[in-house]
């Protein structure tokens, strides 16, 4: 199997510094160094630019700010401009709100093959966790079986099996598209499946189904999918829902997609400039 010689991961923000310094904070500490971070921001203010130049003067891996004006949900033109400043031949996608694991880049780096793409799983977190965590800056890593035990009877994290157990790269494969486990928070790609597919649809207005998309395109493109749960989990950090007035629609697009077996995007790589 051709494991990945350079990874970058791609974190998407938006007006969230405390979160993004966690997330960013938690790559710093990964057990697997050999990874660049591109932090792909939809028009963040001068918090997130302050947040990010304390990040970047302490970094111990190769890390660039790569920002974008603030012209409503772009969130797909800005994972485009990432993917673009980004240099690694294997991408992980992962939100500005998503802190990861300590052997998150090991992990995904143990599960890429050549012609697989893989979606990541994610441990939801209570309203008043997340506050207490981001307040206190925990470190969510070293938390004991027992505070996880106790964190999960009381509701304030999702999933506990998922944190105790890492399973082997068997039986992850998925042989047909299908909407479950689609995450957009958390994904892998190889740089040259993401350039056959021109990559994300920058066209998808506002919040829903671009994740779903671009894993259907890539499916239509030949690439096949893994199932990253008991290795890849991330925990997300909760926020308030964003907007979902355009899911129907934007749900309907991939339905559409799927009878067609569409692989290009309306507006994909190669339409990204410089606004």
């Amino acid at each position: 199997m051709t494991a990945p010689h350079k990874i970058s991961v791609i974190i998407t923000t938006y007006n969230r510094p405390d979160a993004l310094e966690a997330v960013v904070r938690a790559c710093f500490d990964q057990s697997d160094r050999g990874f660049e971070i591109i932090v792909t921001d939809d028009g963040s203010g001068e918090a997130t630019r302050a947040c990010m130049a304390r990040l970047m003067a302490e970094s111990p891996v190769p890390i660039q700010h790569v920002w974008q004006a603030d012209q409503g949900f772009r969130l797909n033109l800005a994972r485009n401009r990432g993917i673009l400043a980004s240099s690694g031949d294997y991408i992980l996608i992962l939100d500005g709100d998503c802190i990861p694991q300590r052997d998150y880049i090991a992990q995904h780096r143990r599960l890429a093959e050549p012609g697989f793409m893989v979606t990541g799983s994610r441990i939801l977190l209570s309203p008043g966790f997340t506050a207490r965590a981001l307040a206190a800056r925990s470190d969510l890593h070293a938390l004991g079986v027992s505070e996880l035990l106790r964190l999960r009877t009381g509701g304030d994290i999702n999933k506990l099996l998922q944190l105790l157990v890492k399973l082997p790269d068997v039986g992850r494969r998925k042989d047909r598209f299908t909407f479950r486990r689609i995450k957009g928070c958390n994904m892998a790609m190889w740089r040259a499946d993401i350039a056959r597919v021109n990559g994300f649809d920058a066209s998808f207005t506002g919040w829903g189904y671009d994740d779903s998309d671009m894993t259907l395109r890539l499916f239509n493109a030949g690439v096949m999918r893994k199932d990253g749960a008991f290795a890849t989990e991330v925990f997300h950090l909760w926020h308030r829902e964003a907007p979902r007035d355009q899911e129907s629609g934007n749900k309907q697009i991939v339905l559409d997609r799927v009878g067609r077996k569409t692989i290009a995007p309306v507006r994909g790589l190669d339409q990204t400039g410089s606004e």
